[in-house]
């Protein structure tokens, strides 16, 4: 399986079809670049797509280690220069924008042409001015119970989890080959890297951010109201928003034709 080496040590896996500009699919928590089974080949016909998996999810190695979203940005970057990619544009869902944002603050822009956003708000903890959070993981307490969950009931959560991201029925080989996906990551993976996510605050970093870039809202997600990734685009100086209003979490498989179209046209521009 195709792989790059982070500088850690880790084996991060990825797979690419087509040519041209490269484009990279970062996919969010729990699942794998395989989610965006309905994309690539769309996408492919107009870029050199790669799919990278996370560590500790997918094909990728899963250390007892590195799950700051700011390794996962050094993971990005060491994949970047051992593919030497340039002019590149990397797509972010979920956690994948963090990790773009935390990529841009420590690394800069320079292999980067633009970045494109899927449903994320710049901070998941509520506090007094802050209501555009997690859905139920808001708190230090939502938190420990996600995480527990995860420990001992991980299958049961994923399959509310991906009921929870999607607003359209899906075929019932499609679910279980998501689920599939999901089970590759480990509890361990998945406890220590939410812990670091939910306690992150972009909303300072992402006006100082000033890649040419679009962000991608879900109308219908009940996750994480479109209000917080409505708010990036307000914030960051060349971002503009795209309204999916069909859409739940998983912008790609719920409204896949509009997600696949808005993708080659941002790509053209």
């Amino acid at each position: 399986m195709p792989h790059i080496t982070a500088s850690d040590g880790t084996r991060i896996h990825y797979e690419e079809q087509g040519h041209g500009r490269p484009l990279v699919l970062i996919h969010g928590w729990t699942f794998s670049g395989r989610f965006f089974h309905r994309n690539v080949e769309a996408l492919s016909e107009h870029a050199r797509v790669i799919t990278m998996d996370l560590r500790g999810h997918g094909r990728s190695d899963k250390p007892k280690h590195g799950y700051r979203i700011a390794r996962l940005a050094a993971d990005l970057q060491d994949l970047i220069g051992a593919l030497n990619l340039k002019d590149a544009t990397v797509l972010g869902w979920s956690i994948g924008c963090p990790v773009i944002w935390s990529y841009l603050e420590l690394f800069g822009q320079d292999r980067l042409r633009s970045a494109i956003f899927v449903q994320q708000t710049p901070k998941q903890y509520y506090s007094p001015e802050w209501k555009l959070g997690h859905a139920t993981c808001y708190d230090q307490a939502g938190l420990a119970y996600l995480q527990q969950q995860v420990f001992l009931d991980a299958e049961n959560f994923d399959r509310g989890n991906l009921a929870d991201c999607l607003s359209q029925d899906i075929p019932e080989d499609e679910k279980a080959f998501l689920l599939r996906e999901m089970a590759a990551s480990p509890d361990y993976a998945r406890a220590a890297m939410m812990a670091d996510h939910t306690t992150q605050d972009w909303r300072d970093v992402l006006p100082h951010l000033n890649l040419r870039s679009l962000m991608m809202v879900a109308e219908k997600d009940k996750i994480l109201p479109a209000g917080g990734p409505a708010w990036v685009a307000d914030h960051m100086p060349n971002c503009e928003a795209v309204f999916f209003k069909d859409s739940a979490h998983m912008v790609f498989i719920d409204e896949t034709e509009k997600f696949n179209r808005t993708v080659i046209e941002f790509l053209k521009g």
